[in-house]
């Protein structure tokens, strides 16, 4: 069993600014219920996220804001890094190459859309790592929520189409082509367009 001190968990998020995150919902919740929205389940994941801190290091990676921004909004206790102005691939690239180079030896990078998404299915992403080259979260809508890695695997981010539906076959496809042992998590539902609100609302209520 790897030593969990060598792992890093990673999540992606953005400064919650209004007409610039959630675009896609705008047309239902306006700007700045997009932007709440956005910072709603910003904390959601990062609540969930601390229990594991005293495991496995935790970095957030943002866009939009600041540095003391960040901190102020999400606590001292993460660690922070902007992402690249990048598309996505490049920005999950540089991300897994930052935490390779600190000598993590399991990484694996998250999203906020996800709210179903828990410390017990993060912490098997990790265990999953110890036989497997890429673990991937299989996303209802074609994408993934998680993946993650061993080591930079750089042909994972090239040629995707990001935010289509056909993410995660495409990089399902590449991982057969490098003959990669990949193992695919449950299925679970991103909150991206107005139908995917209801799986937020079961939240809203407890």
């Amino acid at each position: 069993m790897t030593n969990k001190n060598c792992h890093r968990l990673i999540v992606f998020t953005r400064y919650p600014e209004p007409k610039k995150t959630k675009t896609r919902l705008i047309p239902a919740l306006g700007a700045e219920g997009a932007a709440k929205l956005q910072l709603q389940l910003t904390e959601h994941t990062i609540i969930e996220v601390k229990k594991l801190m005293k495991e496995i290091s935790t970095a957030v990676y943002y866009t939009g804001g600041s540095q003391e921004v960040m901190k102020s909004w999400l606590g001292n206790d993460l660690n922070y890094c902007p992402q690249q102005e990048e598309d996505l691939g490049n920005r999950m690239k540089f991300a897994f190459e930052d935490s390779f180079k600190l000598r993590f030896s399991r990484v694996v990078i998250i999203g906020i859309d996800c709210p179903d998404l828990n410390i017990e299915i993060i912490g098997n992403a990790f265990e999953l790592l110890d036989k497997n080259d890429l673990v991937l979260g299989e996303a209802s809508d074609g994408g993934y929520y998680l993946i993650g890695l061993q080591k930079i695997i750089p042909e994972l981010f090239q040629n995707i189409p990001w935010g289509t539906n056909e993410v995660l076959s495409k990089t399902i496809i590449i991982a057969q082509q490098l003959k990669l042992n990949t193992f695919i998590l449950p299925v679970l539902s991103d909150i991206d367009r107005p139908e995917d609100l209801a799986i937020w609302e079961k939240y809203r209520m407890n």
